[in-house]
């Protein structure tokens, strides 16, 4: 990677989308610095130990610990994005329509999907400013009313679509996925201080005689982190090919090619939305808590959608499990495969086309899936289990959900490198 951007520095075309990204993503961490008026961003730090302000943080790309206008990230956009997916399986009509008016109905549905995340922007921001705000000793609003949490509301939902519009410059004049580049951002600037925090705790605050165990739990944990870091690169590369032959000779190419489907076809998506699912009933029972703190069932509930607790994890990872199969059939949807496949006249060997082609691929994409969602459970626990067996600080950027967007991140943007050098050759080749 570290070669394919040394060579893309050398092309002007190339050098200046890497300039234009890196320009958007200054701008964003410099506002992600600028606290919402009327908010006191310190009085977060007191419910910092309960693991959600992290988990929030991570999936919004790391604006909320200052409570800054970037708050909500776009994790609302993201949300919206899933939802107008889903809509599009035979339940709106009107979006079905759209998915098949090519580049017409998918400008369609991005605007749908722009109104939709300002909606949910709007309900979300508040929701989350007047549960923190519920909290006892808290105080994060100054001065709270309705019409103040109206406000907060308005600037953090004007902060998401500034980040969604980012996000799509930088998807079209920049490197990367904007909106994955954001988070990547965000995740990749909280790592000095979690670092700084795990070498405080183990070394500078451990005492004389037991800084060096301090130096070897570190030296170990660097060495656990970029095997993992590995593992996961070659997880989420990782492919099952599977042979398409073709009635006809195809003008230019074989007779025979591929059809590849990822391990981990779903992404980091499944993740995400479990994230959601957790973070959602939390922030609600946190506007109960003053006066509901003692109530068996509001200690239930905190007990299940908590996840510093085993129930917590448990139903997080089994949300990760769920929506990895069903995300996977949304992302490659089989019967519109086979259809593609019977119409270009290919087919896969030994397998009939039509149904008995659409049921092998469904087939397929649950073994796939079953590895892919156990691979995203486990590695979305990690920094639970980090938490549990050695007491490491879940503030660390690196772990779970971090590590999976950060090395998404990375791949997408090196196969963008590598593909805009190889496009570069190819002219230089015909030119000469």
């Amino acid at each position: 990677m570290f070669k394919t951007l040394r060579d893309a520095f050398k092309v002007k075309e190339i050098r200046n989308r890497i300039l234009f990204t890196l320009g958007i993503l200054i701008i964003y961490r410099l506002g992600s610095q600028v606290t919402v008026p009327g908010v006191n961003a310190k009085a977060l730090n007191s419910i910092g130990q309960t693991g959600l302000i992290s988990l929030l943080d991570t999936v919004s790309g790391g604006g909320l610990t200052n409570y800054s206008i970037f708050s909500m990230g776009v994790s609302p956009y993201i949300t919206a994005q899933i939802v107008i997916q889903l809509l599009q399986m035979d339940i709106v009509p009107k979006f079905v329509e759209w998915s098949k008016q090519g580049e017409v109905g998918r400008r369609k549905l991005n605007q749908a999907t722009r109104y939709l995340t300002i909606v949910l922007a709007f309900v979300q921001s508040i929701g989350i400013t007047a549960g923190f705000n519920a909290l006892s000793g808290i105080g994060l609003v100054k001065n709270p009313g309705p019409k103040t949490f109206v406000i907060i509301g308005i600037i953090l939902t004007g902060g998401t679509m500034l980040l969604t519009w980012m996000g799509e410059q930088i998807t079209d004049r920049g490197l990367g996925n904007g909106i994955t580049m954001i988070i990547f951002a965000g995740i990749i600037a909280r790592l000095p201080s979690g670092s700084y925090q795990l070498f405080r705790d183990q070394v500078v605050n451990a005492g004389k005689g037991n800084q060096w165990k301090g130096y070897i739990f570190l030296a170990v944990l660097v060495i656990l982190v970029l095997a993992i870091t590995q593992f996961v690169t070659y997880v989420q590369q990782a492919n099952r090919k599977i042979p398409i032959r073709y009635t006809r000779r195809v003008v230019g190419g074989g007779s025979e090619s591929f059809l590849p489907l990822k391990i981990n076809v779903a992404g980091v998506i499944p993740v995400i939305f479990a994230s959601s699912f957790i973070v959602t009933p939390s922030t609600i029972l946190m506007a109960f808590q003053n006066n509901h703190s003692e109530d068996h069932w509001f200690q239930v509930l905190q007990n299940v959608f908590s996840m510093q607790t085993t129930t917590g994890a448990i139903i997080y990872t089994v949300l990760i499990v769920l929506f990895t199969f069903f995300y996977a059939f949304v992302q490659v949807n089989p019967e519109k495969v086979a259809e593609n496949l019977q119409k270009q006249g290919s087919y896969i060997p030994s397998v009939w086309p039509g149904k008995e082609t659409e049921k092998y691929i469904s087939s397929m994409l649950m073994k796939l899936s079953t590895v892919g969602s156990i691979f995203l459970g486990v590695i979305a626990l990690l920094p639970q289990l980090a938490s549990n067996i050695w007491g490491l600080p879940q503030s660390i950027g690196l772990g779970g959900t971090s590590l999976l967007i950060v090395v998404q991140a990375a791949i997408e943007m090196n196969r963008q490198l590598s593909g805009l050098l190889m496009k570069r050759e190819y002219v230089g080749f015909i030119r000469s």
